[in-house]
């Protein structure tokens, strides 16, 4: 188990944010059940990757954003990973994802992080305002994964986290640079 990632839940509010981690991570959810507006809570998950090995995440679940307001800026700093909420009834909320997205590609300061986003309410189909092609090629433009999900069907829910945390969690590669004193094999050496 490492050292556990830091992934902050963003999204407009009344987007499914809680739902969906709750869902995630218990599977209790009922849709209708929402109970008031979330201020900030912490949910630890062990998250098993796409390399079978078990990891740990700290979910930030962030309050729903209104009109005009900015995530605090104390998360940009923290987080190794966001995942960014909308919901396909609303237009809106997907305009807000990609502000989201902007302002984390401006404030991360060369940190890498890694971010997902999902479309959730896809049993809403007859309320739909984000057509899944347009959200799709947006996602491509912004070199992130995309997926819609339903808090209705758990199972959408998990392979996103499980990639999530994939990526998080990935082996640094090994550095192509040669190490200093060591020799590369089949280049002459020119020490004399």
């Amino acid at each position: 188990m490492g050292k556990g990632c830091k992934v902050v839940v963003c999204g407009q509010t009344a987007v499914g944010k809680t739902a969906i981690v709750e869902q995630l991570l218990y599977g209790n959810h009922s849709v209708g059940s929402e109970s008031s507006e979330t201020q900030e809570d912490v949910y630890v998950a062990s998250v098993e990757t796409d390399r079978g090995v078990k990891e740990q995440l700290r979910l930030y679940d962030t309050k729903g954003l209104h009109d005009g307001q900015d995530l605090p800026k104390h998360y940009y700093s923290v987080a190794d990973g966001f995942v960014l909420v909308y919901s396909v009834d609303s237009l809106e909320s997907f305009k807000r994802v990609d502000a989201l997205k902007k302002e984390i590609d401006k404030s991360r300061d060369k940190k890498e992080v890694t971010v997902i986003v999902l479309g959730n309410k896809t049993d809403l189909q007859e309320r739909r305002q984000v057509d899944q092609d347009v959200a799709q090629q947006w996602a491509r433009g912004e070199k992130v994964k995309l997926w819609e999900v339903s808090v209705t069907e758990r199972s959408s829910l998990i392979e996103p986290f499980i990639q999530l945390t994939s990526r998080l969690t990935q082996p640094q590669s090994k550095s192509s640079f040669p190490l200093p004193g060591r020799k590369s094999k089949g280049t002459p050496s020119n020490d004399i």
